[in-house]
């Protein structure tokens, strides 16, 4: 089946799921509202799928993400404002306009002067709708991708520290704030925003050492579940759970499953 009959039969079968008389009751019940937790849950999935080097898990999850797409477009063309063709004219005509040194004929050097040109269109779009610096930002991305990406667009207009070692000593400047803030007894709601100005300043020191914050935040979660696992392990070898071990076993347990799993 060639690239073209196969997105015609996938199309085919989502108006056939959205049939008024003969389609899948769920299916005709769904919005946009309803459908975009799974959109993004089919995304994480892709990434998952990257993350542990399935390539076969990721061929499935790239089809689960593509109907997701497949899904708005009909929605939106039984509503009238745009069909799966808009969305593809839509992605075709933004990528020449921000890649003119492929489909226009200018010439760039290397990977950052790329960068630069892809920044410098994009803000041009920003302006041509009336936006700022941080407009277009999305509010639905995960916190911490998202400031990465404030501080991104922050730096890219000089907003910025001028190195690490700015960024190390922002970190600690909003760690002193938090321990002020614990030491006074200041009401959770203060704590929570000083615990989240400690968190962004994290994310940007992160980006001023050229590490992606999010990678990075998934591989500590991958080496604590192995870790804890191997904690657990030991604990059910001797017929008990995690809870019933004290502190100071626990400790020596998870001490001994860092250096086996080092």
């Amino acid at each position: 089946m060639s690239n073209s009959q196969a997105v015609d039969r996938l199309l085919e079968i989502m108006r056939r799921l959205r049939d008024p008389q003969n389609g899948c009751p769920w299916d005709r019940e769904q919005t946009f509202e309803s459908i975009a937790p799974f959109t993004i849950e089919e995304a994480y999935e892709v990434a998952d799928a990257i993350d542990r080097r399935d390539y076969h898990a990721l061929c499935a999850e790239l089809g689960d993400l593509l109907f997701q797409v497949v899904y708005h477009a009909q929605l939106s063309e039984e509503q009238g404002l745009f069909d799966f063709a808009d969305v593809a004219s839509a992605i075709c005509e933004k990528l020449v306009r921000r890649h003119p040194h492929v489909f226009a004929g200018q010439k760039v050097s290397d990977a950052a002067e790329q960068n630069a040109a892809w920044e410098h269109h994009k803000a041009g779009e920003r302006a041509a709708l009336g936006l700022g610096v941080l407009g277009d930002v999305p509010l639905a991305l995960p916190a911490l991708t998202r400031a990465e990406k404030l501080g991104k667009r922050a730096a890219s207009v000089s907003f910025d520290w001028n190195d690490a070692a700015g960024a190390r000593a922002a970190v600690a400047n909003e760690l002193a704030e938090l321990d002020s803030a614990l030491a006074n007894g200041d009401a959770p709601e203060l704590v929570a925003d000083e615990l989240g100005d400690v968190l962004f300043s994290v994310v940007n020191l992160a980006r001023h050492i050229g590490v992606d914050p999010e990678e990075a935040l998934r591989a500590s979660n991958r080496k604590f579940t192995e870790r804890f696992n191997a904690l657990e392990r030991s604990m059910a070898a001797s017929g008990r759970r995690v809870s019933d071990g004290s502190p100071a076993e626990l400790d020596e347990l998870w001490r001994k499953a860092k250096e086996k799993l080092r």
